[in-house]
């Protein structure tokens, strides 16, 4: 029996959620928000006080359809109280997260959790 050597490749392939539409992954926000006897607003409000869009330019992101990569690229600002956001997602440290698309994903990721899980806004918006 012969092993075949592979060679490692040179290019890094982009994590597939960078190239994931937003528009495609909202839904599944919302619903597990709704689950949990949340709104879709309150997932709006948590999506723009991450993102420094508003409700219309986030509409516009979602029409729009654009990957995560460039809904994050075109956030007019990311929150300042973002250092605030630490825990476990997905089995990572938030805060520890090198990668910086990557990290505002999964604080995304962590926002919505905590909605579902009941936190008050205030505690949500670190406020």
């Amino acid at each position: 029996m012969t092993t075949k050597k592979v060679e490692a490749s040179t290019v890094t392939e982009k994590p597939k959620i960078f190239t994931t539409s937003f528009a495609s992954v909202y839904p599944f926000y919302i619903q597990k928000a709704e689950k949990k006897g949340r709104t879709k607003a309150e997932v709006d409000t948590v999506v723009c006080w991450l993102t420094g869009y508003n409700p219309q330019s986030l509409q516009q992101q979602i029409d729009s359809e654009n990957d995560f990569e460039t809904f994050f690229a075109q956030a007019p600002q990311i929150n300042p109280n973002v250092s605030k956001i630490t825990g476990r997602i997905c089995g990572y440290r938030v805060e520890d997260i090198e990668n910086k698309l990557m990290q505002k994903i999964r604080w995304l990721d962590k926002l919505i959790d905590e909605l579902a899980k009941g936190k008050t806004m205030e505690m949500i918006l670190r406020t």
